[in-house]
């Protein structure tokens, strides 16, 4: 059975589809909110209600490739399917399902004929210009079918130097974005990351850049050096404190291999896996790291996308990027619950954390080279853990910080989860209609009222934005009236106010305020 917010997804595909005679949605999911999963319950949904629909399902690789379609058979024991796939020998187009790989089949639209849907898992991965393999197959099934609809899948919905997948020459018209990775920690689906300082800095100063990221021949000759590996690695063995599966992000195939040789001398069953690994040699590899015969993983650009080992407990970056998407990937590999801990530590010696803020809000630059620095946080002084340079107390020990005199803080959210979240058990809620006094615009407001001791906590929805930001407030109406109970005719301010007024608040929501403003992270009925 489908997860609440799994099945939500695609009630939103269905809705927008019906909203929107054409264009392309996006649905943005965090990682290990089980994609392939409503992927296979919307494949199987459009076949059976919809018979002679033909879907094609894209992805990078022959490790995603087998792993969606294994999860459709998982989802669908006798789901119509084949694997269009060069790297896993197979060439099957007869059936009304097919997953492919894009290198095998960008220039074979027409072999592979009418097509109703496709889905393009890590669709970040689409040239925002008119050209690559996506495009060139996309194309090309347009040209056969006019009216051939795509879905994006990706947890990452921008490109480097580019900003959002939906900005300027896009493929994709909007983001579909049903579920935060707030709510399904809060909800126990996920594991949540914790991050440390560490006293080993491993600095790009003087490393150039191409393409708006790091050269990668200058990145490893500038950080791999003996002596760094082996204050990285003595640090790593401290800071592990029993944990039992550790993934090292490094620069390059040397430093990957450098990296895992000053851990095996410290004798830590370590292993090094990288592109020119081969493949019964990576399969072996990856085995042993699952079943917990190897401790330590090096890797050079390959655990990125399609790796899932839920019971990875550490992770550290030995390398610094200019890419959001890239970070938020090697973050992801440890979002997954875990057997044996609530969390995943994430010993950040490159300075990603800082670069690009909390992966729960990631702001990615709009221009090649446009990172503003570093952003402002706090350490505690009691355990070294990463914090909002507002926070009061520390996220992990709970240590009191000192409240800073003539000096009013900025909230920034800057620590790996963007944690400082307040909760609050809700024992009623207002709507009413407000006007902005700048713009003049009208929305929703909704206070949610607690305790005697609570501050109130108000929450501005603006359904009559036309952007974006609309879209979004729409949507985020709709799953509130759902839940509580309320029967909404249209976005009339006045009927939603009367409406929801009277409806179910929620039990308990958790939210976190920068300045005078809140922003609600979740709600729970």
């Amino acid at each position: 059975m489908l997860r609440p917010y799994q099945q939500r997804s695609i009630d939103m595909l269905y809705q927008w589809f019906n909203d929107n005679p054409t264009g392309h949605p996006c649905l943005v999911l965090p990682t290990g909110a089980g994609k392939s999963h409503i992927v296979a319950a919307l494949c199987k949904d459009a076949i059976q209600s919809w018979p002679g629909t033909r879907l094609l399902m894209l992805t990078h690789s022959k490790e995603l490739i087998s792993q969606n379609a294994e999860k459709m058979r998982q989802h669908w024991q006798n789901a119509p399917l084949g694997i269009y796939s060069a790297s896993l020998n197979r060439r099957e187009l007869n059936e009304p399902i097919t997953f492919a790989g894009i290198q095998s089949v960008r220039k074979r639209a027409s072999q592979i004929g009418h097509v109703d849907l496709i889905i393009v898992d890590e669709c970040h991965l689409i040239s925002h210009k008119d050209e690559g393999g996506y495009r060139t197959l996309i194309n090309g099934l347009t040209e056969i079918n006019p009216n051939v609809r795509v879905i994006g899948l990706t947890a990452s919905p921008f490109r480097l130097g580019h900003g959002r997948i939906t900005d300027g020459d896009a493929i994709f018209s909007d983001l579909i974005e049903p579920v935060s990775v707030h709510e399904l920690i809060n909800d126990d689906f996920l594991a949540t990351l914790r991050s440390k300082v560490t006293s080993q800095v491993l600095s790009a100063d003087g490393v150039h850049k191409r393409g708006g990221e790091y050269i990668a021949k200058e990145l490893q000759d500038a950080l791999n050096t003996d002596d760094k590996n082996e204050a990285v690695v003595n640090e790593v063995i401290a800071q592990a404190n029993g944990r039992k599966s550790w993934l090292f992000f490094c620069t390059g195939v040397e430093h990957a291999q450098d990296v895992c040789i000053i851990l095996q001398s410290k004798g830590i069953n370590a292993e090094c896996l990288t592109g020119q690994t081969p493949k019964a040699e990576r399969e072996r590899i990856l085995s042993d790291f699952k079943s917990g015969r190897i401790t330590a993983l090096t890797n050079c650009e390959i655990l990125t996308t399609g790796f899932d080992h839920a019971d990875l407990d550490l992770i550290a970056f030995l390398r610094p990027t200019m890419s959001p998407v890239l970070y938020q990937q090697m973050a992801g590999r440890g979002l997954r619950k875990k057997s044996h801990t609530d969390h995943c530590l994430v010993l950040d010696f490159a300075g990603v954390v800082r670069q690009h803020g909390p992966i729960t809000d990631i702001k990615p630059p709009t221009a090649k080279g446009d990172a503003k620095g570093e952003a402002p946080i706090r350490v505690c002084d009691e355990c070294g853990e990463i914090c909002h340079a507002a926070a009061r107390v520390c996220t992990h020990c709970g240590l009191e910080f000192p409240i800073a005199e003539k000096k009013k803080l900025r909230l920034h959210s800057d620590d790996i989860m963007g944690y400082e979240d307040q909760t609050m058990q809700v024992t009623s809620w207002n709507w009413s209609k407000h006007v902005s006094k700048k713009s003049g615009a009208e929305m929703l407001k909704v206070k949610y009222y607690g305790g005697l001791s609570d501050e109130p906590v108000t929450e501005y929805l603006v359904i009559n934005h036309d952007g974006y930001a609309g879209q979004r407030a729409q949507e985020m109406l709709q799953h509130m009236a759902q839940k509580a109970g309320a029967n909404l005719d249209g976005f009339d301010l006045t009927s939603i106010r009367v409406q929801m007024s009277i409806s179910q608040h929620p039990e308990k929501i958790t939210y976190k305020k920068a300045g005078k403003f809140f922003r609600v992270l979740s709600r729970q009925w």
